[in-house]
């Protein structure tokens, strides 16, 4: 879960589009995919105007007040008191009420900002619930930072008290931070600067990608129908849909730079002053994961490069009788593949199965989604491109965004997503302070949802042929999400070590990224002029900096994960649940325990990888 002042993980394209009362897209009439599902925000508030939101903020503003007044300045002296535990526990339980209130509010702001990055209302609307937001929280900063000065022989004393045991994971985690805590004065600053700085770039990313169109063949497209082309069955349409994301991103790539060097000095100058040694440790810090454990992973999956995407792409380039694949024929369906538009409705029931074959509970927290409208599917102008689940908060529920193009892939993009909703669903009863899950674990159970529906799909499939489509499918679904965005988290760290040395051009980071791609992808390619341009659209580098490796650490975990679910079903899914329902409450030695798993063995990662491997040797053995 996001603190309240953050941004949502938004990407875009373009145009207002009518809106009901409820700030929510208008219903999308039936298509070529059956009615698609809008979002109905009106759980959080009924409407840019709705009175409640200004009384929400009415009445946070007055109780952070009040809590200042009554705290700062005196944690230590109380939590020292003979009932100072629960006095504390009482302190953060307010706090915690405060979290929630203003993280409703700021998740409906950024949710409706998501349905049309375009719409200037709304974007004007996002921008001032942040500056408020911002305005308020500065009045609750000392807490945790008090909290930070309390010893630990204190702390431990006042942890007897049953209220304040509650909390204590939460307080651990807080607590780690204590090494790179600054002075109240600059973390004040910090914080009050953020909504001209590092959110201000975050926005003008967001603002920039979206109002991008592309002109593909006489028709004008957002990024992420351009980016879709990309997957079509005739070369030339991909050809030519790569040529038009390639000129667009060229005429654009001065802002996109200044952007991502604007962004990487922010951080070092943070980092250096907070005394971060490496440019990711602030990223393994927030994930409570040790650096060495993501060093063993990217490690491995370097190693693994030839065993699998070098292997693989060398398999796709014979399968379309190509001597070199063009980097816009990564995608490419495969000669067998199966071309047919798939359904809203066969899609759900899709999910759904898989999921209720898994455990009937999870299938039941994912019908939610699509009967309560929690769900926004359709592709259209000034939504945010991609996929994602915000948690929101835990006094209300999650809400997915997919945009549905009635592929093989969107089916198991809306697993993933719905993962990480029945995910968040079963955390949020560890409330606003303990429901959020660090990144490397919250990618488990989206993964591990593609997993059941691709297995559900394949048990399901006789024929030969399409067998072979559909694990080919899975195989570079799984090159994607694990040798892509290991490729990415290194891209991401040596353009963040050569800034230190002094401003990028945009040549240089293509310069990156070509050297990073070709290393990652291998010599199966030709990457024709124009790829170098293809950084400046992937959003996690700017919303989230070196996040990317959560992908690849939740793929190889979900792999080791499902071994241990085929060879020991019975209980497996009381435990799974168990560890969802965990939410940040425990770090991944401790969720992984009762599986047998151990993230910190350098060899957890080989097996995960032997998985993959294994998909490609049977793919080998079919020609």
């Amino acid at each position: 879960m996001s603190s309240p002042s953050q941004s949502l993980p938004a990407n875009p394209s373009c145009s207002p589009i009518a809106r009901n009362a409820a700030g929510t897209a208008a219903a999308a009439g039936p298509g070529r995919f059956g009615e698609l599902p809008v979002w109905n925000l009106s759980d959080l508030y009924a409407s840019p105007e709705a009175p409640e939101i200004a009384r929400d903020l009415a009445r946070a503003a007055a109780t952070a007040k009040d809590f200042a007044t009554r705290y700062r300045g005196k944690l230590l002296g109380l939590t020292a008191e003979p009932k100072g535990g629960e006095a504390l526990a009482e302190a953060i339980r307010t706090y915690e009420a405060l979290e929630d209130t203003l993280g409703r509010v700021m998740s409906y702001a950024g949710l409706l900002y998501a349905t049309d990055n375009t719409n200037p209302a709304y974007a004007k609307f996002y921008g001032d619930m942040q500056e408020r937001v911002t305005q308020i929280t500065t009045d609750l900063l000392f807490f945790a930072l008090e909290l930070n000065r309390i010893d630990d022989a204190t702390l431990q004393k006042a942890l007897k008290a049953p209220g304040l045991a509650h909390y204590e994971p939460w307080l651990r985690d807080l607590r780690a931070m204590r090494p790179y805590q600054l002075s109240d004065e600059l973390e004040t600053l910090l914080h009050e600067k953020s909504v001209t700085g590092r959110a201000a770039w975050n926005r003008l990313f967001d603002e920039t990608l979206a109002r991008l169109t592309f002109d593909v063949d006489g028709e004008t497209l957002t990024s992420e129908g351009a980016l879709h082309r990309l997957a079509e069955r005739d070369p030339a349409r991909r050809k030519s849909a790569a040529e038009a994301l390639t000129k667009t991103f060229s005429a654009n790539t001065a802002t996109f730079a200044l952007v991502t060097n604007t962004l990487a000095k922010d951080k070092e100058i943070e980092d250096r002053w907070r005394g971060f040694k490496d440019i990711a440790d602030s990223r393994h810090l927030a994930n409570r994961v040790e650096p060495e454990v993501v060093a063993a992973l990217v490690d491995s999956v370097q190693r693994a490069y030839p065993a699998l995407s070098h292997r693989y792409y060398a398999l796709k380039a014979r399968w379309l009788g190509l001597d070199k694949l063009e980097y816009w024929d990564r995608n490419a369906p495969l000669p067998e593949a199966d071309d047919a538009t798939i359904p809203w409705d066969r899609a759900r029931e899709t999910v759904l199965s898989a999921y209720r074959g898994f455990t009937p509970q999870m299938a039941e927290i994912a019908q939610r989604f699509f009967e309560k409208g929690w769900i926004d599917a359709p592709l259209r102008p000034g939504k945010s491109p991609g996929a994602f689940a915000h948690p929101t908060v835990p006094s209300s529920h999650p809400f997915v965004l997919v945009n549905y193009q009635g592929k093989t892939r969107d089916v198991m993009t809306l697993a993933h997503e719905l993962g990480h909703g029945v995910h968040q669903v079963l955390a949020a009863r560890q409330g606003a302070l303990m429901a959020d899950t660090p990144l490397t674990l919250a990618e488990t159970a989206s993964v591990f949802g593609e997993m059941l529906t691709f297995k559900k799909l394949l048990a399901d499939t006789t024929d030969p042929t399409r067998r072979k489509a559909m694990i080919a499918g899975k195989v570079e679904d799984m090159i994607n999400t694990v040798v892509r965005q290991t490729a990415f988290y290194i891209f991401e760290r040596r353009v963040h070590t050569a800034r230190r040395e002094g401003e990028l051009t945009a040549e240089a980071i293509g310069k990156i990224w070509l050297d990073v791609q070709s290393e990652s992808l291998g010599p199966a390619f030709n990457f024709a002029p124009g790829y170098e341009t293809y950084w400046c659209y992937i959003s996690h580098f700017i919303h989230a900096p070196f996040y990317v490796y959560a992908y690849a650490f939740g793929d190889c975990l979900v792999n080791s994960l499902y071994a241990v679910y085929e060879q020991a079903s019975e209980g497996f899914a009381e435990r799974y649940l168990d560890m969802l329902s965990a939410g940040g409450t425990l770090r991944h030695k401790e969720l992984l325990a009762p599986f047998g798993l151990d993230a910190s063995n350098p060899k957890f990662w080989d097996k995960g990888l032997s998985v993959i491997s294994g998909l490609i040797d049977e793919l080998e053995r079919s020609e």
